[in-house]
């Protein structure tokens, strides 16, 4: 009776043992390393908090590809033509927006999962092509997740280990100037002049 299915494998033979061994094959069930994690989160904001009208097309299904379903419905509707926020109305004047991320950190939530990060990140505003960049400060906290990969060869290529966004949120940090001294404090000492 022939076989149902075809399922590849990879032997892999040691050069100078001559041991063979079949290669397992990936299967998503556990978390990649954090590094490929880091980058995951690096280039997702990267993509999905810049605009560039050039790219603005692909940049949109390439952020789709690592949403979850319902993080896909709000980024559709944050794109929509009538929402009056989208970036398609926002920078129909031909400004641009570039991201730069500046830190990343990992956190541990009180049950021992890790599936939480926050993102320090910069966004290099232009009005136009001869204007000088404005630049603001971000932090993003962004709960994620390693799924099945897509079945879609466009979405695969995207995002092959099936990694998933499963809550975004981003607002301007606040970088506050030094508090003055309170009013009681002793005053700093004075340099002597030689």
């Amino acid at each position: 009776m022939p076989l149902k299915s075809v399922e590849p494998f990879v032997v892999r033979v040691d050069s100078s043992t001559g041991i063979v061994d079949v290669v397992p094959v990936y299967a998503a069930r556990e978390a990649p390393d954090e590094a490929v994690t880091r980058y995951f989160l690096a280039h997702y904001v990267t993509v999905c908090e810049r605009f560039n009208s050039a790219t603005a097309e692909s940049d949109y299904e390439e952020c789709a590809a690592f949403h979850s379903a319902q993080r896909n419905q709000a980024w559709y509707a944050s794109w929509a033509t009538t929402n009056p926020a989208s970036p398609l109305n926002v920078h129909k004047d031909g400004s641009s927006v570039r991201t730069q991320v500046e830190s990343l950190s990992f956190f541990t939530r009180a049950n021992g999962l890790k599936d939480l990060a926050q993102v320090r990140y910069l966004k290099a505003s232009r009005q136009g092509l001869g204007s000088e960049e404005k630049y603001t400060h971000w932090i993003a906290t962004i709960a994620y997740a390693y799924a099945d990969p897509a079945k879609d060869p466009k979405t695969r290529r995207w995002n092959p280990l099936g990694f998933k966004i499963v809550e975004f949120r981003s607002e301007p940090e606040v970088l506050g100037e030094p508090a003055p001294p309170p009013a009681n404090a002793p005053a700093a000492p004075k340099e002597l002049a030689p």
